[in-house]
């Protein structure tokens, strides 16, 4: 027998559907089956409140210091998002309003982004910045591929180029589309991909290299920059003439605005592609991303499909299909309204909020900062060496029971032996809540700092890098 739930309380049949209030209803009190359809239907506000009430279980998103993604929006928004999200966005014949906001994005951000001629340009929206993480790193592949076929040469073996404290994303596309990874260590000198020993790693296989704007682990960013003049050097060297796909998932949308001069976009000429979380701090709900190629050269012919569907050509640059246009829709919204004036704003009042919380962590006895969340808003510390009963998971679950998510996770491999606790702040996280968390944190650490015994470690540890 499949497994059941019961919900709501028996009701006399003599009650009325009209003034009885939901719990409350005529023959509510019944089972489920979880895992299998109900063979009955049931009232459309009694699904609701289920549905409702377990959701109502989920931890608050906006204490949720582990994520990225953005948990506010105005109420604008949120009407867009309820008229909208039955928009196919790929039905461009359908929709043909959609189909040109979106474009209008992605030149937005080409322009933003320092693209040398918007007219010879290629962008697309995808449903977050893993899909176009994916598309950046197909399109290098497929160049080399063409290039070494027409040098008749071989195609196998193609590697490419990562900090190994990159976002999980990369490891599947390297996994899903038969590329080999080759992972630059980070260490306590080089806790980023900085161009250091490259030379090491590149061959004539290499299809490129990825460079984070906004470490996942720490927030730090990685200098593309530097990186251009580390393969600059190679390639005067050697001949191997390697790109770089700019992952700037979260510090796309926030370099512009708040490090101005920073080098890191297509004004670096090594840069093919740069990708971005919309969803992130682009401040629009999940999910929506976006992808941008310096050229239409770059971006080869053949990830581009022309299909017939649902009355018109559709050419679509996408590993998905039917998707809801209403977060593209949104992003236009937060564009229009907020502007470069508006973006700068909130950008820099998060790095205010991020740079105020770690000042005062970092002032902290135990603690010893590893970034300071003046990149993007997002900073990571570690516990000082010293015997103590108690580390950086004890904190988290401390913080958990209060409903703060503050996770704590090791470094990637060859720091692997380092754990430690990062805050993302994003919109929504004002002066007056973080001061309330730095008040949570100061307490539980009061309280961890005099345990008389080691908190049993038995549980499980997880990461929440990602």
């Amino acid at each position: 027998m499949s497994e059941r739930y019961r919900y709501s309380v028996e009701q006399s049949d003599e009650a009325q559907l009209g003034i009885n209030p939901v719990f409350a209803r005529p023959g509510e009190a019944t089972t489920l089956p979880k895992f299998e359809l109900p063979e009955s239907m049931m009232a459309g506000d009694t699904a609701y409140q289920i549905v409702h009430d377990e959701a109502m279980l989920d931890g608050n998103s906006r204490l949720n210091l582990a994520t990225f993604v953005s948990t506010w929006m105005d109420e604008n928004a949120q009407k867009i998002y309820a008229e909208t999200a039955d928009k196919n966005m790929i039905d461009k014949d359908e929709y043909p309003a959609t189909a040109a906001i979106e474009d209008r994005c992605w030149r937005i951000l080409a322009d933003l982004w320092n693209v040398p001629d918007t007219d010879d340009t290629i962008g697309t929206s995808t449903v977050g910045s893993s899909e176009a993480c994916m598309l950046g790193g197909l399109a290098l592949k497929r160049l080399w591929q063409e290039r070494r076929r027409a040098e008749g040469k071989s195609t196998e073996k193609p590697n490419l180029i990562l900090s190994a404290g990159v976002q999980v994303v990369w490891e599947k596309f390297c996994n899903y589309w038969d590329v080999e990874a080759r992972y630059v260590p980070v260490t306590e000198e080089h806790l980023v991909l900085d161009g250091f020993e490259l030379e090491k790693y590149v061959d004539e296989n290499t299809i490129g290299v990825v460079a984070i704007l906004g470490q996942t682990y720490t927030g730090l960013y990685e200098p593309v920059k530097e990186i251009a003049e580390k393969l600059d050097e190679i390639q005067a060297s050697t001949g191997l003439d390697v790109k770089i796909h700019v992952d700037g998932a979260s510090g796309a949308m926030v370099a512009p605005f708040c490090q101005p001069d920073l080098e890191w976009d297509f004004k670096v000429d090594r840069v093919n592609s740069i990708s971005t979380s919309g969803h992130k701090y682009g401040l629009v709900y999940p999910g929506v991303g976006w992808v941008v190629w310096r050229t239409k050269a770059v971006c080869p012919e053949s990830l581009i499909f022309h299909v017939s569907y649902l009355g018109g050509d559709m050419p679509t640059l996408a590993l998905n299909f039917s998707r809801s246009g209403a977060q593209v829709l949104l992003q236009y919204y937060q564009f229009l309204r907020l502007g470069r004036e508006g973006y700068r704003a909130v950008q820099q009042g998060s790095i205010d909020v991020a740079t105020f919380l770690s000042s005062k962590i970092g002032a902290m006895e135990p603690f010893e900062l590893v970034s300071k969340g003046d990149t993007i808003p997002v900073f990571a510390w570690k516990l000082k060496s010293g015997d103590r009963n108690w580390d950086l998971y004890d904190l988290a679950d401390r913080l958990r029971m209060r409903g703060w998510q503050v996770p704590a996770y090791p470094m990637p491999d060859d720091m692997s032996d380092l754990v430690v606790q990062r805050i993302v702040v994003r919109l929504g996280l004002s002066r007056d809540l973080a001061e309330l968390l730095l008040a949570a944190i100061v307490e539980e650490v009061d309280f961890l700092e005099n345990l008389d015994a080691p908190i049993p470690r038995e549980r499980q540890r997880t990461s929440f890098a990602h």
